[in-house]
């Protein structure tokens, strides 16, 4: 519905943006949080600068990369120096505590509500947080997942203590030759469970997150609920942002709201029912807080 029809970008000011959304979170009934790499970029999971340069500065020095995205595509010659650079990779992105606080403030504000998660985000970040893993779907997979890479099955396997090993042992830039990852069932290297091609595994944890996120909407159609966006680009639009608004779109209790940095904006159709802000999420999800608070303490 929205593909080809002109978009608005929210001019009004951020403050009273962030007024609107504060009193629609105290209001909706419900809340689908819809995240993409944005929020995790704004929790201080950044793939480039100081960050990788820390981690990763012997594969920059032998091979010019300029960021962790870039690495993770590179053809190593070997699976043992593969798997020591994915072996970093995989940890500080998902097992690493290095969440400046975001992920917990959003938790802070829907947790009393009746929420639901759909992100894109691989690094568990929500469930580390506090948020239900019953109501979370991961649609893109996991840092902490392995799969096969033919694949041969639909099955995941957790890779935390393989990982670990693997960060513990590595040297010279490889990974002992008895780490590398392979399928129990048919032999075949294991590769991670993110969705890069038609081999994406669907496992059975899969589809039941999705079947709950289906109920969860029919449950509050026509309802009044909130879309909140958060860090949303326009890598994978069909899977939150088109969706959200054409849900927005098709009932009118729903609100859309977009925090982000760089594109907050909405369809023209929608404009009516939307709150688009543009700023850190960091910075604008503490501001509700802690407005939010301050309600609380003088009302006490």
């Amino acid at each position: 519905m929205f593909l080809h029809k002109r978009t608005t970008v929210s001019t009004a000011d951020c403050s009273a943006e962030t007024g609107r959304l504060k009193k629609e979170l105290e209001a909706a009934g419900a809340v689908v949080i819809g995240a993409g790499a944005g929020l995790s970029a704004s929790a201080g999971f950044t793939y480039s600068g100081e960050r990788f340069e820390k981690y990763f500065a012997d594969f920059i020095e032998k091979y010019g990369f300029r960021d962790m995205y870039s690495g993770g595509f590179y053809p190593f010659e070997t699976p043992e120096e593969h798997w020591a650079y994915w072996s970093r990779y995989v940890f500080i992105n998902r097992y690493a505590d290095a969440d400046n606080g975001t992920y917990k403030r959003l938790f802070e504000l829907v947790k009393d509500k009746d929420y639901f998660v759909l992100t894109t985000n691989v690094d568990h970040q929500f469930q580390k947080a506090g948020f239900d893993k019953h109501r979370l779907f991961y649609m893109q997979g996991d840092y902490g997942l392995f799969q096969c890479s033919r694949p041969c099955h639909n099955k995941t396997y957790d890779n935390e203590t393989v990982i670990r090993t693997m960060l513990e042992r590595q040297a010279d830039m490889k990974i002992p030759a008895e780490l590398i990852p392979r399928c129990p069932v048919c032999g075949k290297p294991m590769t991670m469970n993110l969705r890069a091609d038609d081999a994406f595994v669907q496992d059975e944890g899969w589809y039941r997150a999705s079947e709950r996120y289906e109920a969860f909407i029919r449950r509050h159609k026509g309802q009044r609920i909130l879309f909140l966006e958060l860090g949303v680009g326009m890598n994978t639009p069909v899977i939150i942002k088109y969706p959200f608004w054409q849900m927005t779109a098709d009932n009118a209790n729903a609100v859309y709201a977009c925090i982000n940095l760089e594109a907050a904006y909405c369809p023209r159709e929608i404009q009516r029912q939307a709150i688009c802000v543009g700023g850190d999420i960091k910075t604008v999800l503490e501001r509700i807080y802690d407005s939010l608070l301050s309600d609380r303490e003088a009302n006490f």
